[in-house]
């Protein structure tokens, strides 16, 4: 798989490769037990999964990362083999899933590393988490303005919280407000064609902290974004 990483403009090493090859086998192994992609095949899992996950590296800051709502790892443990310096923090609401991303995390002997069973709204608040993190990411958990209110509170001010999108523009419309509120400013939005597929990065910095009444619980968050 070295040319098509090469063809993405990733020059990754011999070692990394061999994650990258190890990370497959076990996600579609573990996959058989109960569903954490519906991708499947190899170049596809590759190209839509880890290659996906790559393209918000270049935007990541400082040394802890945390990712909401991780379920498979995207983009998290390709961001941690890319980058394996980065404090890896997942935070992830179906145990099951948490289950794999720890086994993940033990058989790749990737370091610095903590998975934490939880619904992002119910931790966001609390000291050990909230406003501690250099870089937040988050893939396909919700559209942008409620994603904004889950993940924002996680970024320290001066950070940046990074989403990966689809087709993104009425979401981006949508959510202007909800970020400025929220204490972020969209700073960039990255548009690329993967695989015949359109995606976005939206690039949020934080720039004031996160007002402490957010986020809400989440039957608000679903019930009223914020507009």
């Amino acid at each position: 798989m070295k040319k098509l990483f090469d063809s993405y403009g990733y020059n990754l090493s011999e070692k990394q490769l061999a994650l990258f090859n190890d990370y497959y086998e076990i996600l579609t192994e573990y996959n058989k037990k109960f569903n954490l992609t519906a991708i499947t095949e190899k170049n596809e899992v590759y190209i839509k999964h880890f290659i996906d996950s790559l393209s918000g590296a270049e935007f990541v800051s400082g040394e802890k990362l945390t990712d909401i709502g991780s379920g498979g790892g995207f983009p998290s443990i390709p961001l941690k083999i890319l980058l394996p310096e980065i404090k890896l923090t997942m935070v992830e609401a179906t145990e099951k899933k948490c289950g794999f991303l720890r086994y993940a995390a033990k058989f790749l002997k990737l370091s610095e590393v903590t998975v934490v069973n939880a619904r992002a709204e119910d931790i966001a608040k609390d000291k050990n988490f909230r406003e501690s993190s250099d870089t937040v990411t988050a893939r396909a958990v919700a559209k942008l303005d409620i994603l904004s209110e889950l993940c924002l509170p996680f970024v320290k001010k001066g950070g940046t919280f990074i989403a990966y999108k689809g087709k993104a523009e009425e979401e981006l419309s949508a959510a202007e407000n909800a970020v400025k509120t929220l204490g972020g400013e969209i700073s960039e939005v990255k548009k690329f064609s993967l695989n015949g597929d359109e995606r976005t990065l939206v690039v949020i910095k934080k720039v004031k902290n996160t007002p402490d009444v957010y986020p809400r619980t989440n039957a608000k968050i679903r019930k009223k974004p914020l507009s």
